[in-house]
């Protein structure tokens, strides 16, 4: 099996597998310069070298060309500086030019080569005369990148509703499909103060515990089903996914709560339901 390193250009960001060649010896949190479809990168360890199994690799894998010396580190701290003064500028240029975009962030690669500029925007920008500008004032290679809200999140950061530091920007390396039908699923009020982020967007959270709701919900009865009850026949109207209760509206009374077992499927008697663990 091909063995590879895990590594991430930016902190909290997706994994890349590359080969480690003769440097398998890479510990977590040692920098590394690779070699990418963009050139040399410098590029962090996070998981040490390991077998793999082929299925996971997508196509071949690039190298790690070198571990980094204290030189490549002081040349990205000086750059870093030099990408935070660049925002200010691209963002004064991108207005002198009318374009309808908020610069977030600039990223100089480690050496200096080249300048990334990342911006949201409601709709696609035509940069082609800002990028002309950006050159000539910094004599490099301007590459312009086009984020989403949830990226402008996980860059700023901010505390969500637990209080805590923000998933995408403390471990959540890569977004994940969330859907209305999450908090469906989940008895979550739809309001949007209750299921949006900071970014706006649905919370990531909605799809942590989706797929427990889901497997949980097979052994209850389904809201509006008819159903036997110990005090008589009525109807499904709500259900506590967690505690295995189901509120019935019977026919011959106010609704009630009842334990998941209790309860038996009008049409089908032998259809058993308990409570979900």
């Amino acid at each position: 099996m091909p063995q590879v390193v895990s590594i991430q250009f930016q902190p909290v960001t997706k994994l890349y597998y590359f080969d480690p060649g003769p440097y398998t010896d890479l510990l977590p949190g040692e920098w590394v310069i690779v070699e990418t479809a963009r050139g040399k990168e410098l590029a962090q360890v996070v998981v040490p070298a390991r077998e793999v199994d082929e299925n996971e690799l997508e196509g071949a894998l690039k190298r790690v060309l070198r571990r980094a010396s204290k030189y490549d580190r002081d040349q990205k701290l000086y750059w870093e500086k030099q990408a935070q003064a660049a925002e200010s500028f691209c963002q004064q240029k991108a207005n002198e030019h009318g374009l309808d975009m908020k610069v977030v962030r600039c990223i100089y690669s480690y050496n200096g080569e080249r300048l990334t500029v990342e911006f949201v925007a409601e709709h696609r920008v035509d940069f082609r005369t800002l990028v002309r500008d950006l050159a000539r004032h910094y004599s490099t290679r301007i590459e312009m990148r086009q984020i989403g809200v949830r990226d402008q999140s996980k860059f700023i950061g901010g505390v969500g509703r637990c209080g805590r530091t923000l998933c995408c920007s403390s471990f959540l390396r890569e977004f994940h499909s969330v859907s209305i039908r999450m908090a469906k699923n989940q008895n979550i009020p739809l309001s949007s103060s209750d299921i949006s982020g900071v970014c706006g967007r649905l919370m990531c959270s909605l799809a942590y515990e989706n797929d427990m709701y889901t497997q949980a919900r097979k052994h209850l009865p389904k809201v509006g089903q008819k159903v036997m009850t110990p005090d008589g026949p009525g109807t499904v109207r709500y259900l506590n996914v967690l505690l295995g209760k189901v509120t019935v509206y019977l026919e011959n009374g106010p609704q009630k709560e009842f334990d998941a077992p209790d309860i038996s499927l009008i049409g089908n008697p032998g259809r058993v339901f308990s409570i979900p663990r």
